[in-house]
């Protein structure tokens, strides 16, 4: 009799840790070619990177992500909410949180036609208006996801990107954002990334933690605290 009351509950908790997981590794769009590789060959995140948040924050969340993936939408809103408990104000600058958050393009281009320009479109808003205009711009991407290049200059407009220089590099396709473009898409493979969102958490002394899809709110907190040794 006691090993069948402890079977059950076990059953329960068991069965629940499956549930998880699968919601975890649904929550993505994933590639056709499945990669293998290292966490950590993770490239240093630099004064170069998209960069939301303290940039000297002791946990780095670098999230590799595609602009027309509904799941990174979400999860992009729920990571800008994850900084936002840190302290950072409405203007998107913050000098005493805990935790910043570093954008790198992966888009998915064998199942998102537009995918490649979407984050050419994102990159020139970066070099048209630097770090705050790229964040501004992904955002108004998120919110008209999936966003038709033929409104890239409006959504610019409503970002407050100067409109003449992004049109510039965008229509010019410069070199320049196309090789950082593939640097962080071939990064994202290296890293073991094959689908999107895939994020990894990194703070001083730790081993990166992976996270392979959009978790929930409580889920990064969690694996934040963890990285931070709380």
């Amino acid at each position: 009799m006691k090993k069948t009351s402890f079977t059950i509950p076990i059953a329960i908790i068991l069965g629940g840790v499956i549930v998880a997981v699968a919601v975890y590794i649904t929550e993505r769009h994933v590639a056709p070619s499945v990669s293998t590789g290292n966490p950590a060959l993770v490239r240093p995140v630099t004064t170069s990177d998209h960069i939301l948040g303290d940039p000297a924050a002791p946990v780095k969340i670098i999230e590799y992500a595609d602009f027309d993936c509904d799941y990174c939408k979400t999860f992009d809103q729920t990571l800008e909410q994850i900084v936002s408990d840190q302290g950072l104000p409405a203007a998107k600058q913050d000098a005493n949180g805990q935790v910043a958050v570093v954008f790198r393009e992966f888009p998915l281009t064998e199942i998102h036609p537009d995918a490649m320009k979407l984050a050419e479109a994102a990159e020139c808003a970066a070099v048209a208006g630097g770090n705050d205009a790229f964040w501004k711009f992904a955002d108004e991407l998120y919110a008209h996801q999936p966003a038709d290049p033929s409104d890239f200059g409006t959504l610019a407009a409503q970002a407050g990107v100067p409109g003449d220089a992004f049109a510039s590099c965008y229509q010019n396709a410069s070199s320049t954002v196309a090789a950082r473009i593939e640097a962080d898409r071939q990064n994202a493979l290296d890293t073991g990334a094959h689908g999107t969102p895939y994020s990894l958490i990194l703070a001083p002394n730790q081993p990166p933690i992976v996270m392979s899809g959009a978790y929930s709110y409580d889920a990064v907190k969690a694996l934040i605290s963890q990285a931070l040794g709380h």
